[in-house]
């Protein structure tokens, strides 16, 4: 058993976005340090975009770049590999790259067939893993990128792929209330906007599969779910995906990312004056505002937010994303008039890339305004800010409706068609960030903070249970 246990191999295989790449990479990170060896599997493009393994660790980790099969021209942007490189709004090009990813089905199959690991540990979407799985007698692991919460409200094999409802589609009234399945008070549903959205999951797209039929073949045929959260958090929603799984349900810890060191004295960098910024800025006054790699705004949008950061009268960050229609010298167009030099001393627009990790890390950092993605719920709570929250898609509306009700965030009000006003954003922002009312918000992000900092403890604890659960459960 012993000589079993130390040669334990794993494979990893993410979805192609950065939303799941990171953190499968962050779980493999976390595996390797207790002696697991790790395959992650991805094309190579994403595979050059990780973070460098430490040196202790690379014997554990091997990144296995696997490229897609040769592809009519223009099926895809040049060096297109993940979702952040195909803009959603460009539909046909986007069911592309789905397209392309289940053509990787071959390659990793010959991989599995190859190395014949203990375990294969995937993302939701690579549904074809399961009859790989089951030919070679590989157990399956599902690991969520997604919160509890979200993971709850999706619901059951059996409501995602509709038999519990004769294959008639939800309507939209059933998805802005609570599931059925969950008996406790919850904020868990969805506004109607968003719930036409969501909709759209049980659809059928290019490549012949529903997202959720996707979702409901991985829980299914899945030995353990592995969900990227902590009980002290989501103990409540982690008990309900038991119950209605009926499988073993593993906190793996939220999997925090390494906290960035501290900058040496004069070094200079890409991001200097961005630091130099900050570093004249009072300490926990400034409100960061991102809404990361893949939510474009619409002009309109980003108006709103501006004048609703000039409204609040904050200082504030901004790493903003143009769109890709955006010449480089429309950049000031896609702002209000006159914004940039109306909030020069309260304020700082970055356009493009910005290292959030090292910017949320600033002492000068209080608070951020964000979509609620639950990557970036990790990053911002594990620093202790006060949370702004505005989602726009996927499962960000589910991760607000928790924070809100586990007394974490506020959320930006919106009308009923899904806008929103300057003057709401200007309030949220106030609430969380320095208002008498907010200081409940304030010190429940401090506690989190407490919870998901200590690393060392809570984490290794978690990840030593899922991983003893691996070794005790390798097929004989």
């Amino acid at each position: 058993m012993s000589e079993m246990v130390k040669e334990l191999h794993v494979v990893t295989l993410p979805l192609s976005a950065f939303g799941h790449l990171m953190p499968f990479f962050q779980l493999s990170i976390a595996l390797a340090k207790a002696k697991v060896h790790v395959s992650f599997i991805s094309t190579p493009r994403n595979i050059e975009r990780l973070p460098k393994i430490p040196p202790d660790l690379q014997p554990f980790i091997n990144l296995v770049p696997i490229p897609f099969p040769p592809l009519e021209p223009d099926f895809l942007p040049e060096g297109a590999e993940a979702s952040f490189d195909v803009p959603e709004q460009q539909e046909q090009q986007y069911a592309n790259l789905q397209v392309a990813v289940d053509l990787l089905q071959t390659p990793i199959k010959q991989f599995i067939a190859d190395k014949m690991p203990d375990w294969i540990i995937a993302d939701f979407f690579t549904h074809w893993v399961v009859d790989i799985a089951k030919e070679y007698d590989v157990p399956l692991a599902y690991f969520s990128v997604f919160s509890a919460a979200a993971c709850v409200f999706f619901g059951p094999p059996e409501h995602l792929t509709g038999a519990t409802r004769n294959g008639v589609l939800p309507t939209i009234q059933s998805l802005t209330s609570p599931p059925e399945w969950i008996t406790f008070p919850s904020l868990l549903a969805l506004k109607d906007y968003e719930a036409v959205k969501r909709l759209l999951s049980w659809e059928v797209n290019k490549t012949g599969m529903s997202l959720n039929r996707r979702l409901a073949k991985i829980v299914s045929a899945s030995q353990v779910l592995a969900i990227r959260t902590c009980s002290e958090i989501e103990g409540d929603y982690l008990e309900v995906y038991k119950k209605i799984t009926g499988k073993p349900v593993i906190p793996t810890g939220v999997l925090p990312p390494d906290q960035p060191g501290k900058r040496a004295e004069g070094e200079v960098n890409s991001d200097a004056s961005m630091f130099d910024w900050l570093d004249k800025q009072k300490p926990r006054s400034v409100v960061f505002v991102g809404f990361g790699s893949e939510c474009m705004l619409s002009k309109e949008q980003v108006h709103e937010i501006a004048h609703g950061l000039e409204l609040s009268e904050l200082p504030f960050i901004w790493g903003l994303r143009k769109p890709h229609s955006t010449r480089s010298d429309e950049v000031d167009d896609f702002l209000p008039l006159g914004f940039v030099d109306r909030t020069s001393e309260k304020g700082l627009v970055c356009f493009g890339w910005v290292p959030q990790m090292e910017i949320l890390g600033h002492p000068s950092i209080r608070g951020s305004l964000f979509h609620s993605g639950w990557g970036s719920v990790i990053e911002t709570l594990q620093f202790g800010h006060c949370l702004v929250v505005l989602p726009f898609m996927y499962d960000q509306p589910l991760n607000a409706r928790l924070l809100v009700e586990k007394g974490l965030a506020a959320e930006v009000k919106r009308n009923e068609d899904g806008s929103f006003s300057r003057e709401e954003i200007a309030k949220s922002l106030r609430l969380a960030m320095v208002e008498e009312e907010g200081e409940q918000l304030r010190s429940n992000a401090r506690k989190a903070a407490a919870v998901i900092g200590d690393q060392k403890q809570q984490h290794d604890h978690y990840i030593g249970a899922f991983v003893n659960y691996l070794k005790n459960n390798v097929a004989k």
